[in-house]
């Protein structure tokens, strides 16, 4: 039968590149990527093979991947997928669901319905909040901001649903001066304007100074951060919400990786009282080890996300909880049972045990290059560690280095006006071999660079 053929093909495929994850390039050579040249033909005037789709996939396809599946890639906090996560994803294919409803699928709305309720459990956030399962962090957080607003303006007795923004009172925005790029993007789409964000300024470490918070009214929304994308500092809560909530501004805060130290008693102190926000943002692929295309929209108050994103039509109505009408898409993926299948696999203990892990890593990280002499420029409170040599020339010749290697690969970026490199630990799959692995592959960088100026 051609279909279970293929399946069967595929399985075998993907077998192979899994077993080969712990040695193979982390990026790809540059013939592996001039190979890519192959995918370059025109569409077929009759359809290929499917066995044959297949091969070139593999065969060409595999070598030009980044294995961020893998113990050894450090960039953009990307953990690699957990098996039960990813082999939950392949049943949930076969099943081939539309999510929207329980009418289309009363195991996906059973199975996300307890994802959402394990969440908001693992997270210690209110428990009668709506989880909403989105794409991303970015589509995420517009499905809040959009609840944000319309709850806002609804409290002065304005119509958003029926009249849009024409006219509408101004519902202002105050944001960190590292505010992540998403939610840049989220409040852009949404019309607010980047130069007319209030900026909030940052100390030495990230986070939002409160002495420097700028005003705040009922028509305020506020948008915090845990887990700064560099340092991965925490804003301190504990002052911020309660001077939002005394001005009766809504909080938002953007827990892509960080809010994830709740499932910790080693890391919950960092966020510390962020359960007093109204909204929060936070993505499975990061330190849940889900597959992509994984992140929730939790809202403190389940009637404000409901009616903000509600779909229903008089061929499909649903109930207020539905996945439809708690995100932006109608026709949906299950994206919440590779969660719901994470989170039964590793129980709370087994949650709480990756993630001080990975904070022991990079703080071993941290501590090993200082000894070396590099500069760690953040405190290693989290899993982040930043990282910077005595002159801008070398952080960015070490990164290459490493990365042409393909021992190891992580990103640079700017830290206060300078590059600087970035270290994220965040796979299940990485031991403290590997960890051992990328401090060597660091030094005998640096050495290679200094040897060549000599």
């Amino acid at each position: 039968m051609e279909e279970l053929d293929l399946i069967g093909r595929a399985d075998t495929y993907a077998a192979d590149y899994l077993a080969s994850v712990t040695h193979r390039r982390v990026f790809p050579d540059q013939m592996a990527i001039q190979a890519l040249s192959a995918f370059d033909e025109p569409l077929p005037q009759q359809g290929c093979d499917g066995l044959e789709t297949l091969a070139l996939m593999a065969g060409t396809g595999s070598p030009g991947t980044v294995t961020s599946n893998g113990p050894h890639y450090f960039g953009f906090v990307v953990g690699a997928t957990l098996p039960i996560a990813a082999a939950a994803e392949r049943l949930m294919l076969a099943w081939d669901q539309c999510a929207s409803s329980f009418n289309n699928s009363p195991i996906a709305a059973k199975l996300e319905s307890v994802a959402a309720e394990w969440i908001l459990d693992a997270l210690d956030l209110p428990r009668q909040s709506a989880v909403g399962f989105g794409t991303s962090a970015t589509a995420s957080t517009v499905s809040c901001l959009t609840a944000a607003r319309r709850s806002l303006l609804e409290r002065h007795g304005w119509n958003f649903d029926e009249d849009g923004l024409v006219h509408a009172p101004e519902v202002k925005v105050i944001v960190s001066d590292l505010a992540h790029v998403t939610v840049k993007k989220a409040l852009r789409i949404l019309g607010f304007g980047i130069n007319r964000l209030l900026i909030a300024r940052t100390d030495s470490f990230g986070r939002i100074d409160p002495d420097q918070l700028p005003p705040m009214d009922d028509m305020t929304i506020l948008c915090l951060q845990a887990g700064e994308v560099n340092t991965g500092e925490f804003d301190p809560f504990s002052t911020l919400i309660p001077k939002a909530k005394q001005a009766g501004a809504w909080v938002h805060v953007d827990g892509a990786f960080g809010l994830w130290a709740r499932a910790t008693p080693l890391a919950a102190d960092l966020a510390r009282d962020v359960d007093q926000a109204d909204s929060w943002t936070t993505d499975g692929h990061k330190w849940l080890n889900t597959p992509y295309d994984g992140a929730m929209a939790i809202c403190r108050d389940p009637t404000a996300l409901a009616k903000a994103m509600n779909s229903d039509a008089a061929y499909a109505m649903a109930s207020v909880n539905a996945q439809k009408n708690l995100t932006l898409e109608f026709s949906r993926r299950a994206r919440g049972i590779p969660v719901w299948a994470a989170l039964r696999s590793l129980g709370r203990n087994g949650i709480a045990s990756m993630i001080e892990r990975h904070i022991d890593q990079a703080q071993k990280i941290g501590q090993a290059l200082k000894a070396e002499g590099f500069d760690i420029l953040n405190r290693i409170v989290l899993n982040q560690v930043l990282v910077r040599c005595d002159d801008d020339q070398t952080t960015l010749a070490i990164q290459k280095l490493v990365s042409d290697s393909g021992r190891a690969w992580f990103g640079t970026t700017i830290w206060r006006g300078r590059p600087a490199f970035r270290i994220s630990v965040s796979s299940w799959r990485t031991q403290d071999a590997d960890i051992d692995d990328l401090v060597s592959t660091i030094i005998e960088a640096r050495d290679t660079i200094r040897h060549a100026a000599s």
